[in-house]
């Protein structure tokens, strides 16, 4: 049986145990520093995934990712925080783990080798959706049997490994080429910081493309706390120069919609005609171009 690279001894780690704790952490650090430029060099894999993405979404489509173990869970987290971040419906952008929530918080609970289990939770997926797979080893039952089903559905599919050579089948693949790990087989170290690089740069330019974000700002946020109101009235003077005063109005004049805030400042346009043009046009550039040139 060949052993996959994420589960081969890495030789600049063999004498880990033996090592002082300081140089113990900078070798494995040395090895998350790697991690980082693997994600560089599938860059333009990514890019295409996120393209994919942004197409099925503009068409009204689903994300789905579908992972196990520490892939699952930073799947899960990246997912989880694309609401407050961006603003946008749960309902939008589904993380699957075997056994759910209970096996989520509890790594007792191991289900990655059902492939019953993948193939139920990618029940409800349709043609307009993408299903992002997420695995270290390339191999993970539940995940091939997800991307499987959604093939069957007719999904988009993606698959992101750490392994250069998966098993599973998918429409377009990404590899995080990670190599072995610092600790034998502990994907949570390596191939973890990897994955979770490559999901948030990949959610992020996904929402940036869909008007989600305005220069390198959080438009979308959701404000559920004083110290979220006070960003939102930094992000509306960061984005227009103006000051205090005129941020807080223009955000209680939009009911505390950060973008709707914006176009109306960078448009000078009351809260109602921005709320207008921003349901028209999509995102705060655009709709703010159609207040330009006013007489």
């Amino acid at each position: 049986m060949t052993t996959r690279p994420t589960e081969a001894r890495n030789p600049a780690t063999l004498d880990l145990d033996t090592l002082p704790t300081r140089e113990a952490l900078a070798r494995i650090v040395d090895e998350d520093a790697a991690a980082v430029e693997a994600v560089r060099a599938a860059l333009p894999a990514i890019a295409e995934a996120v393209q994919l993405a942004d197409a099925k979404l503009a068409a009204g489509g689903r994300l789905h990712y579908v992972g196990a173990g520490a892939s699952g869970r930073l799947a899960v987290l990246d997912a989880t925080e694309l609401t407050p971040t961006f603003g946008v419906d749960r309902s939008l952008v589904t993380a699957h783990f075997p056994g759910g929530a209970a096996a989520l918080v509890d790594s007792a609970l191991d289900f990655e080798d059902s492939g019953d289990l993948g193939a139920e939770d990618l029940r409800d997926v349709t043609g307009a959706d993408l299903v992002l797979g997420i695995t270290a080893s390339g191999a993970t039952p539940y995940v091939a049997a997800a991307l499987g089903e959604a093939r069957r559905r007719g999904a988009s599919t993606v698959l992101i490994s750490c392994s250069p050579d998966p098993v599973i089948e998918a429409g377009h693949v990404i590899v995080l080429d990670t190599g072995p790990e610092a600790l034998t087989g502990s994907t949570r170290l390596k191939a973890g910081t990897a994955t979770k690089v490559a999901l948030n740069a990949f959610s992020t330019a996904l929402m940036a493309r869909r008007g989600r974000v305005y220069s390198n700002l959080m438009i979308g946020m959701s404000v559920t706390n004083e110290k979220l109101r006070e960003r939102a009235v930094a992000v509306v003077r960061a984005a227009t120069g103006r000051d205090e005063a005129a941020a807080r109005a223009a955000l209680r004049d939009a009911g505390g919609d950060i973008e709707v805030a914006l176009v109306a400042l960078l448009g000078d346009a009351g809260a109602d005609d921005a709320r207008a043009a921003l349901a028209e046009a999509g995102s705060v550039r655009a709709a703010v171009a159609r207040f330009e040139g006013r007489a």
